[in-house]
């Protein structure tokens, strides 16, 4: 879709390779380790497991956004308003909004971004050149859908 493609920071096709890799289990809560098919990045992901399940060897779309407008035009981050307007999420299963809490660059080219989503949390590891459009406090809506 030409209109997403103005919004869309990152996207890529994720295999889950693990759930709950620590052995923590919480009520509502899982962990998902997933490799991406494209950028073979590696994935940590904290999901509500009461309104979304993953499994291992599930396949998901995972779509990193600076708004949810189809048109490009900025979010508004701090409040949510219901509108009969077709957006981005109406594309996809499960829609979370956060920031970027930490990046950090290796010697070796790989970029690690932490992300909180209201104290959901995702850690995105890959080829620097691949993450260059999530930035240090930004702001962003990730969403997923089953393939």
């Amino acid at each position: 879709m030409e209109t997403s493609a103005k919004v869309t920071l990152f996207e890529d096709i994720f295999e889950v390779t693990a759930l709950n890799p620590d052995g923590y289990k919480f009520e509502r809560v899982n962990r998902l380790q997933a490799i991406g098919n494209t950028f073979n990045c590696d994935l940590l992901l904290d999901i509500n497991c009461e309104i979304y399940s993953l499994k291992e060897a599930d396949k998901f779309t995972l779509v990193l956004a600076s708004t949810l407008h189809l048109d490009g035009s900025p979010a508004d981050h701090f409040s949510y308003s219901v509108s009969n307007e077709p957006t981005l999420a109406d594309n996809y299963e499960y829609v979370m909004h956060g920031r970027v809490f930490d990046i950090s660059y290796q010697k070796d080219g790989t970029a690690v971004i932490a992300f909180s989503y209201g104290g959901l949390l995702m850690r995105l590891t890959g080829d620097q050149r691949n993450l260059t459009n999530i930035l240090p406090d930004m702001r962003l809506y990730l969403l997923l859908k089953k393939d």
